[in-house]
């Protein structure tokens, strides 16, 4: 890789950065880790581990049984599922027939899973037992290519004496009724012999996974990724990711005695590959969180799981930071067990960083990525004396990173100018899946590499660091001046009674082509503010034009579930009052 201005400052001498990538199918990492380590602990759910043996088993039976039933490549497999052990063995074992994994969330209606059902052609769908979750999926199967149903029942993962009093006082969730000729996870286990098909695998062309983005400004559109995107971005996050023992010494990787607390969905790109398909990499044990806001007061049981736990390794969106560290109980918890936490996905305020490592004795670093990057592309680096609280970091290895003009997106800009992100290497997307047209719009071909176009807007600084102002879309316009709800809301994290924030711009009325600024404060536990102090306080810590007009006071802020605050939310419910 050639030199570039990111590895001459505050590079992390012991990264490498350019690495080699295994020419192997994803799956060979469980296969490869359970030939290692068979009886280590890998998904560990209500205190019960199973070990990598037993993972590998359960996905190559259920490769069989996809097989018996004419799955295979080409085909795609849906995952409607939270994050429960059937997770790695449903997800490796789709992949083991050569089929790509399409992931759901479990939290939509039936509508928007149709949509993803029928977009992707999915010929069958895993679906949690649930007196929610199975009814919508059958509703969603209507009208879509889908033949073969499997109910995925948790009473198999827990300890005997809860699964049976749960039996029998009817705490188990399952659902009301299944349809004839559905298949259910326990029979597959134990019908079908441990022998999954002999597949070719072409790494670099056949896709492993569709994963859905785009739901937080528009119709979600399949993210193609191939099994050399994945493989390719947690060989690099391993690279990445090296420690500092406890009392100094050489920085080291992460590896089996680590524990990863699945926290973020599986269904999304940050909590799958940087969490659940990562642990399989090192051979660390794997958390499976299917909840992590549950609890009284929300987020309690997250604690719990981290403190029972040892929890080494916990990656989140900074609205679960954010909600961690203002747990009115945390103080009881024991949390030293964690040594790396990430954070992606959202804007990191500085302020909540320096929180949540004073609560906990961690180390939080922002990253960056989108789902069309596998995800990952830059983070800070992992020791505290390298990072720079505010960026996303430099990009990782084999990544090249750079500034585009925001009219054409075809020329390059100086360090310190600010356009828009694009980013290329082996972790980068494929195309949208059946989008040719959109999937053209976001690449471009500079100096002989493809970049990716993100729609994120930032600049280098002088040691090769990047800032994201915000997302393209998201840009408001005052004035002529272009103030960034990012930079804003970092700036209310500042405030002492502010526990999260968002900001939007809205059309002045007399003046439509022109904006203003809205804000929405989430005060912490306990406190209260008006209007007209918070605007004051504006005015002593913001410019002019990025100043609120109008400030509105709320109790929540609507999130996706990974916890991005969708901003257009707010603006459509806003217009809709004028």
């Amino acid at each position: 890789m050639e030199e570039m201005l990111w590895h001459k400052s505050r590079w992390p001498e012991y990264v490498k950065k350019s690495l080699d990538y295994p020419d192997e199918p994803l799956f060979a990492l469980i296969d490869n880790i359970a030939a290692k380590h068979p009886d280590s602990p890998s998904t560990i759910y209500d205190g019960i581990s199973h070990s990598f043996a037993e993972v590998k088993d359960h996905a190559d039976r259920i490769a069989n049984f996809l097989a018996s039933k004419g799955i295979g490549k080409g085909d795609k497999v849906a995952l409607f599922l939270p994050n429960t052990p059937h997770y790695p063995p449903i997800f490796f074992g789709v992949l083991k027939t050569g089929a790509t994994v399409v992931t759901c969330n479990p939290a939509y209606k039936a509508n928007e899973l149709n949509f993803q059902l029928k977009d992707s052609g999915a010929k069958a769908v895993f679906v949690f037992d649930h007196p929610s979750f199975t009814p919508t999926s059958y509703a969603a199967t209507k009208g879509t290519d889908v033949e073969i149903h499997v109910i995925c029942s948790i009473k198999r993962f827990l300890p005997k004496i809860k699964a049976v009093l749960g039996g029998l006082l009817g705490k188990i969730p399952k659902g009301d009724s299944y349809e004839e000729g559905t298949a259910f996870y326990d029979e597959i286990i134990e019908q079908f012999e441990p022998k999954a098909p002999d597949v070719s695998i072409k790494p670099k062309e056949d896709l492993a996974l569709i994963l859905y983005t785009g739901g937080t400004t528009g119709t979600p559109k399949g993210t193609m990724l191939t099994h050399h995107n994945l493989y390719s971005n947690v060989v690099q996050i391993d690279e990445w990711t090296q420690l500092e023992p406890e009392g100094g010494g050489a920085p080291e990787k992460l590896n089996s005695e680590d524990v990863h607390v699945g926290a973020l969905p599986w269904y999304h790109s940050f909590g799958l590959t940087l969490t659940m398909v990562a642990s399989y990499l090192v051979g660390s044990s794997l958390v499976c969180v299917p909840d992590p806001r549950a609890g009284k007061p929300p987020m309690s049981e997250l604690l719990a799981e981290i403190q029972n736990n040892k929890g080494t390794i916990l990656h989140c969106v900074p609205a679960l930071y954010a909600g961690m560290i203002n747990n009115p109980t945390v103080g009881k918890y024991d949390l030293s067990s964690l040594k790396a936490c990430g954070s992606g996905a959202a804007p990191l305020p500085p302020e909540l960083a320096k929180s949540f490592e004073s609560v906990t004795g961690a180390t939080l670093f922002e990253g960056y990525g989108l789902t069309e990057t596998a995800p990952m592309a830059t983070a800070n680096p992992s020791l505290k004396s390298l990072r720079k609280f505010g960026s996303i970091g430099v990009p990782i290895s084999d990544t090249y990173v750079t500034i585009l003009d925001m009219e054409t997106g075809k020329m390059e800009l100086k360090q310190g100018e600010t356009g828009e992100i694009a980013i290329s290497g082996p972790q980068v997307m494929a195309g949208y899946w059946n989008r040719p047209e959109e999937t053209a719009e976001v690449m471009r071909e500079i100096k002989g590499k493809r970049y990716f176009l993100t729609g994120d807007i930032g600049h280098m600084d002088e040691d090769g660091f990047f800032l994201i102002s915000d997302r393209k879309k998201d840009m408001i316009i005052v004035g002529g001046l272009k103030a960034y709800p990012r930079e804003i809301e970092d700036i209310f994290f500042e405030h002492p009674k502010v526990a999260m924030a968002a900001v939007i711009g809205l059309p002045r009325e007399d003046e439509p082509t022109n904006e203003y600024v809205k804000a929405y404060i989430v005060l912490k536990a306990g406190e209260t503010g008006t209007e007209d102090e918070f605007i004051a306080w504006a005015k002593d810590n913001m410019v002019g034009y990025k100043r609120p007009r109008e400030i509105a006071f709320v109790d929540s802020l609507p999130l996706t579930a990974v916890g991005k605050v969708l901003r257009r939310e707010l603006k459509e419910a806003e217009l809709a009052k004028k």
